[in-house]
């Protein structure tokens, strides 16, 4: 019997070249149709930065004795802290709204959450929202505590 005439099992490096660059090209298609969406965890990290970006500034009107105003638009999906300037957007696929008063303090309130010396406000709500999820980051006109509401909607 010929010891050369056993042949041994497995893949040659040109098998293996082959068979990556079919994954390749199979990937190079499909990844563009993988969803990107923002997930129900970064949804819940939006409301997070929200409601601190609006204590940050209630805390600033405590500490400064003064009016710090956070203005908020709607429109470019967008909260701007009054202490810091500091801009929180959301992505396009968050649903966006804000429930806010028209008059603060017998002044309109132009898009904004005032938040006073005292550290009362007027109040306000910001909603983030993905089908299923939504997330309301409530500011109490008295007490000018924020909080955030979850609600999932099966």
């Amino acid at each position: 019997m010929n010891s050369h005439s056993t042949a041994e099992g497995g893949f040659t490096l040109l098998e293996m070249v082959c068979i990556l660059a079919v994954i390749a090209m199979v990937a190079a298609v499909l990844l563009p149709y993988i969803s990107r969406s923002t997930s129900r965890p970064r949804l819940e990290a939006y409301a997070v930065e929200t409601a601190s970006l609006l204590r940050a500034d209630r805390t600033a009107a405590i500490r400064n004795r003064v009016q710090v105003v956070t203005q908020v638009d709607a429109g470019a999906r967008s909260l701007r802290s009054g202490s810091t300037g500091r801009t929180l957007r959301v992505p396009d696929d968050v649903a966006f709204d804000a429930i806010l008063p028209s008059r603060c303090n017998d002044r309109p309130a132009f898009f904004s959450i005032s938040f006073f010396p005292s550290g009362i406000s007027c109040g306000g709500t910001v909603v983030l929202s993905r089908p299923g999820t939504t997330y309301e980051i409530r500011v109490n006109w008295l007490t000018g505590a924020i909080e955030i509401v979850s609600r999932s909607m099966s």
